[in-house]
């Protein structure tokens, strides 16, 4: 299901981010040209290599009628959030004003210029609390933070605008995105660092004390909580495949991105161990509030609609990209350090 791309301009909101950055390099792999709006707020200049960098903010009309006008932009993929479930719990009006507000108003400029694709970037948190597995698109969307509700009310305006103004949209839920580029071009850099992956990586490189467990008593093979955890270039790949199919004139799609089987916090854990050579430090912590003890997703459809197959989905795979991507990053850091105390 492809299309010729002949360096058609795709804006990417959040393209400095972690997944979004992945998808830049795809998409320029793929024949497009990956223009970038992110304000930096938690994205990274240094991960926009494959394209034009416009820094700003979605609120900001004027610079998005610009940035479509100017280059033009054929589609959008669309990233750019708050993704902290935590906070959002205590500063809900921040995600609603953030990931809904200034989403309504990227979708005011595409119309204004007739832009109508577009993939975006939405969350398994969407869903709520599982009742049943693996998780299909039929599962009820139900969720229980601000953060997945944010969400999934884009997921509804996607659909409305689609009624109204003819915008066609793919809206892809991942689960747990992990690993880093298998080339080590860029990979996983957050402040604050909440993804478990990177910080039993940290952990085991010595720049923290102990990876913390949270909760050991889940009705679970080992007590820990399991997670289905999906390869970032997987992920990247699956956007543009879904962009390609919105571009050949596809139909609107509401897809799960996961693998179908799921991984526990000590599989991890004893994983990273492996590669590391050396135990892992850890503690065992009270479960946090709200946590399910399992979320694995069933991505039939995607596998149907799209033709995707994770790849680079294993765990050791994950492991060893997500390794050397941190333990470089980590020698850099140590060389600016040296060279400024010299």
């Amino acid at each position: 299901m492809s299309v010729r791309c002949d360096n058609a301009a795709v804006l990417v909101t959040g393209g400095a981010g972690y997944i979004g950055s992945h998808t830049c390099k795809a998409l320029a792999q793929a024949g497009f040209v990956p223009v970038t709006v992110d304000n930096l707020v938690y994205g990274h200049r240094s991960a926009v290599r494959w394209g034009p960098f416009i820094e700003g903010d979605l609120a900001d009309r004027e610079l998005l009628d610009q940035v479509i006008r100017e280059h033009p932009i054929r589609a959008v993929i669309h990233f750019a959030a708050y993704a902290y479930v935590g906070e959002s719990m205590y500063a809900p009006g921040r995600y609603f004003e953030n990931n809904v507000g200034n989403t309504v108003n990227l979708l005011e400029a595409m119309r204004g210029r007739g832009v109508e694709p577009i993939v975006f970037s939405s969350t398994c948190a969407t869903y709520g609390m599982p009742e049943t597995l693996p998780i299909d698109e039929s599962h009820p969307q139900r969720p229980v933070n601000p953060y997945g509700e944010s969400k999934l009310f884009v997921e509804r305006a996607l659909h409305w605008y689609g009624v109204a103004h003819g915008v066609r949209s793919a809206a892809l839920r991942y689960f747990n995105a992990a690993g880093a580029d298998p080339e080590g071009e860029i990979g996983e850099d957050h402040d604050p660092e909440t993804h478990l992956v990177p910080l039993v990586i940290e952990t085991a490189l010595g720049r923290r004390e102990a990876i913390d467990i949270f909760g050991t008593d889940y009705a679970t093979p080992d007590g820990t909580a399991i997670r289905d955890y999906i390869h970032v270039t997987d992920l990247a790949e699956a956007h543009v495949l879904a962009l390609h199919h919105l571009l050949a004139g596809g139909v609107d799609l509401r897809l799960n991105l996961g693998t179908g089987r799921g991984h526990s916090v000590r599989e991890i854990i004893d994983a990273v161990a492996r590669y590391a050579g050396a135990p892992v430090p850890s503690r065992d912590c009270p479960r946090r509030p709200g946590d399910p003890a399992e979320l694995v997703a069933d991505a039939t459809r995607a596998g149907q609609r799209l033709q995707w197959e994770p790849r680079w989905s294993s765990l050791e795979r994950i492991v060893e990209t997500a390794w050397r991507w941190h333990e470089k990053r980590a020698e850099s850091t140590e060389r600016r350090a040296n060279a400024a105390a010299a």
